[in-house]
């Protein structure tokens, strides 16, 4: 008879042991950058031709270095918990609760924490009411059972802007990934922040394709090395293909046109059906956040901060670059038609904000007829959906939301509200550009991924209606000098139709 190996000592991890690791690892990551992409961005930003892009690269390095050595969000959306386990066969958890509950209550601590609160963005239920649930829970967790006796997890925090354009297709099993992701990029639009990453993950099911795409995104960047030491096998050198050809398109930082959209494309593969070819592609924002950690038992994970030394020290200089000094207070349609595609402003004065849940709202009351409990006529809106502030905050970083999610309220609120300018990040649909042309406005970007940049331009911030809404209430932001661009002027000239076309190299 056969003797049975001999089982290895059981690790005990601890209830609240792991609960503390999720739940500090989700405060690292929201306000510490990967070394690696901070190498391969300071890079990128070297070597940028482009005014307008290196502008952009700049802003994300300060805010990157701020966020770090002052420990707040580097983006407003603080993203949706994802945690990947790997739970050896030898590892017993001491609790009564489920692991999903587990990493869900590490979630709390980790997003209401009073001393960095996070934004909460989740909501309840996704088809009809859409309520927050205030914590930032649930939690997407993916659990693997492997060999040996430790855990091994990886925490991640993604942003709606990003997530929003992840693309999936059937290829027939002759048909070119590489193609196929060159002509789907243009059409994701800036709204994911760039520079960043692209995961693919290519074979299995359309299910096993995207987790592939996703945990790509993950793996160490290295593309600056692999470029110097030469690819050693296809997927290799299909990688630095992609990264040649995406960045040839011309996108660059926040779709403004310029050399660099990605600083690396990640690929994962898996066997599939001999008929299919299935492939995801998944974008990674400019804030770029995971960490690995590994429980033995032994207590919580540790996160070390890397030292500040690592990040460049960059002065975004504004008094001489060009930009032009706005007076919101005393804004009117002349300056405004005055304001060409690719303008520098800078804003100072009472600045309104308003996201998805506010326009909505103010659209319906248009349409019955009901007075706006703001008026907006001669004034500015941002989109923005601040966290919570602290200490002797104004308000938590505040950064655009992507502009192009109130295009089908553009027309509404400019014809029938005097609305002279609106705020965001990335392009406008043509609806919006057509509806901007005809009354005259125009559409500014600040740069995602810059948001304690920005928020360190508000003095002061009041709410003035559709306070239930939380951080999509309608606040009034007192501005000194707050940076942007002029995405779309009143004569309908868009920058992110005009910098990509000037940089495109294919």
């Amino acid at each position: 008879m056969t003797a049975l190996p001999a089982l290895a000592p059981q690790t005990v991890i601890r209830e609240d042991d792991f609960i503390q690791s999720v739940a500090d690892a989700l405060q690292f990551v929201s306000h510490v950058h990967p070394a690696d992409y901070i190498r391969h961005l300071s890079a990128a930003y070297e070597r940028e031709e482009s005014p307008s892009a290196r502008d952009a690269i700049a802003q994300i390095l300060v805010n990157s270095r701020m966020a770090l050595l002052g420990r707040r969000p580097m983006c407003q959306d603080t993203g949706v918990a994802a945690v990947f386990l790997k739970v050896g066969v030898g590892v017993r958890f001491a609790t009564a609760r489920g692991i999903e509950e587990l990493v869900n209550e590490g979630v709390r601590r980790a997003y209401l924490d009073a001393g960095n609160p996070l934004r909460a963005t989740m909501v309840a239920d996704p088809l009809f009411d859409r309520t927050n649930t205030g914590d930032n829970a649930p939690a997407m967790v993916h659990v693997d059972l492997t060999p040996g006796n430790v855990v091994e997890a990886i925490v991640a925090a993604k942003g709606g802007g990003s997530e929003n354009k992840a693309r999936f297709t059937q290829l027939n099993p002759s048909s070119s990934v590489a193609d196929w992701v060159v002509e789907t990029l243009p059409t994701l639009g800036s709204g994911w922040c760039p520079p960043g990453l692209i995961g693919l993950g290519v074979g299995g099911s359309a299910d096993k394709a995207m987790l592939l795409a996703k945990e790509a995104l993950f793996e160490p960047i290295d593309m600056l090395d692999l470029i110097r030491r030469g690819p050693s096998s296809k997927l290799e050198e299909l990688r630095i293909e992609l990264y040649e050809r995406i960045n040839a398109l011309g996108i660059g930082a926040q779709g403004l046109g310029g050399l660099t959209t990605v600083v690396d494309v990640k690929i994962r593969t898996f066997p599939t059906h001999a008929a299919s070819k299935p492939v995801a592609l998944m974008p990674q924002c400019a804030a770029n956040r995971h960490v690995r950690f590994t429980l033995d038992g032994s207590g919580p994970a540790r996160f070390d901060p890397p030292d500040a030394a690592d990040w460049p020290e960059i002065v975004v200089e504004r008094s001489a670059d060009g930009a032009r000094r706005v007076d919101l207070d005393r804004l009117t349609r002349d300056e405004v038609r005055d304001w060409r595609a690719g303008d520098r402003l800078l804003l100072s004065g009472k600045l309104l904000t308003g996201r998805d849940a506010a326009h909505k709202r103010m659209v319906e009351m248009l349409a019955r007829g009901e007075p706006l409990p703001v008026p907006l006529d001669g004034r500015v809106i941002y989109y923005v959906g601040p966290v919570k502030a602290v200490g002797d905050e104004a308000v938590g970083p505040a950064g655009p939301t992507t502009a192009s999610r109130m295009d089908m309220f553009t027309d509404a609120l400019l014809g029938q509200t005097g609305l002279l300018a609106m705020i965001g990040k990335a392009e406008r649909g043509p609806a919006a550009i057509d509806a901007i042309r005809r009354h005259g406005a125009a559409s500014l970007i600040a740069v995602g991924g810059a948001a304690i940049l920005v928020a360190k331009a508000i003095r002061s911030s009041r709410v003035l209606a559709f306070a239930d809404l939380g951080m999509e209430a309608i606040h009034e932001f007192e501005v000194s000098d707050m940076p942007v661009t002029v995405a779309v002027d009143s004569g309908g000239a868009s920058i992110h139709l005009l910098g990509p076309d000037l940089w495109r190299r294919v």
